[in-house]
């Protein structure tokens, strides 16, 4: 576990916040440029020419470059088909990570097995210009050999576990841990989330904040609520997903506090302690708060009505975007109930009850999912 704040090797563990669009393409240029054995890089997507060179570079002059792929995104699969194939002549190695999961959208880089780049924005210029994203920088020994873990696990479509509870993965233990870092608030929360919509995670909010904690959410949240502060970012594009608790510890990572992304996908965050840290982050939440303009005698909330009509045929083609990975997701989720009934379901001819439940449950989240996609893109 990241040691207190204070302490000189968790200050020396925790290298650099990056604040985006601030910092820019610098900092993860300077990690692959000074690589001397291996770069380990999770893409879920990339667009930025500089990056793809520099990797390139990198194993042109003999580092051990690996490149794990996601293998869908909306729309832009053939994108990511074409860069596997100008990693491959590059002499990269190439991976393409499993269909179990809806998405593998976590975003990390690895250098020499000893700096681990944990990231809230992907490697595109939308993100990296023009949204609000966080990234942390560490050397943390134990963090970096769990993030190689994982890594290799994705890499050969193994079953990946938790092993560090600062390390966040969804589906493996996300809910766990960010429940219990959002249970621990005593003071105060501040979030910076597209959408908030997990119901559990909805009510842990609301009880905190009817027991008089302050909580602010930039980004929006899926039911009305007197008890939340919540404003959108109206200064740039959000993307990131971040927690800032009690003016201590934080999490940054790509998943936000939504059933799909607690439980159905590849999700990577982290939680830091460091203090420098922690204040950066919460200065700039403070900044964007005041730039939104944020009201109190406005409602809290505006709720999301729903698609537009002129949406419905973009929805209709992102749902059937979701359709193939919810064929593998769907026969899992039905294999996991048969499992869970067992043989006394089947003798009290409930088995047929208890399917029905698991696959209305994945489609509901398949249809979810879809109408996400063709608002924001991720």
């Amino acid at each position: 576990m990241l040691r207190q704040p204070g302490n000189a090797h968790e200050k020396d563990s925790i290298l650099k916040l990056l604040i985006q669009p601030r910092d820019g393409i610098a900092p993860l240029l300077a990690g692959i440029k000074a690589a001397k054995k291996s770069i380990d890089i999770l893409i879920f997507r990339m667009d930025w020419k500089e990056l793809e060179t520099a990797l390139k570079a990198a194993s042109g002059r003999g580092v051990a470059v690996r490149a794990l792929i996601a293998h869908t995104n909306r729309g832009g699969e053939p994108k990511l088909r074409n860069l596997e194939m100008r990693f491959l002549e590059a002499g990269i190695t190439v991976g393409r990570t499993a269909d179990d999961l809806i998405r593998y959208h976590g975003k990390m880089m690895i250098v020499d097995r000893r700096t681990l780049f944990v990231l809230s924005f992907n490697f595109v210029h939308l993100d990296i210009d023009h949204s609000r994203g966080f990234g942390i920088v560490t050397k943390s020994a134990k963090v970096v050999q769990e993030a190689l873990r994982l890594f290799e696990t994705d890499l050969n479509r193994q079953t990946y576990t938790a092993g560090h509870n600062v390390f966040v993965v969804s589906p493996a233990n996300s809910r766990k841990e960010l429940s219990n870092f959002i249970k621990q608030a005593r003071k105060q929360l501040l979030i910076y989330d597209p959408k908030v919509a997990d119901k559990q995670i909805m009510k842990m909010l609301e009880e905190h904040a009817k027991a008089g904690l302050d909580i602010k959410i930039i980004g929006s949240i899926a039911a009305r609520s007197s008890n939340l502060k919540v404003t959108p970012l109206t200064s740039m594009r959000l993307h990131t997903r971040t927690i800032i608790r009690d003016g201590s510890q934080a999490f940054v990572g790509s998943q936000s506090l939504r059933q799909p992304e607690l439980d159905l996908r590849r999700e990577i965050g982290i939680i830091v302690k460091d203090s420098s840290v922690v204040k950066s982050l919460t200065s700039t939440f403070e900044e964007d708060w005041i730039a939104s303009g944020f009201d109190e005698a406005r409602d809290t909330v505006k709720v999301n009505a729903g698609v537009v009509p002129e949406n419905v045929a973009k929805a209709n083609r992102a749902l059937a975007k979701e359709m193939s990975p919810l064929k593998i997701t769907l026969k899992k989720a039905i294999k996991q109930a048969v499992s869970r009934a067992g043989k006394e379901a089947v003798a009290n001819g409930d088995l047929k009850s208890t399917v029905k439940s698991a696959v209305k449950s994945v489609v509901k989240t398949a249809v979810k999912e879809a109408v996400k996609e063709i608002t924001e893109l991720t």
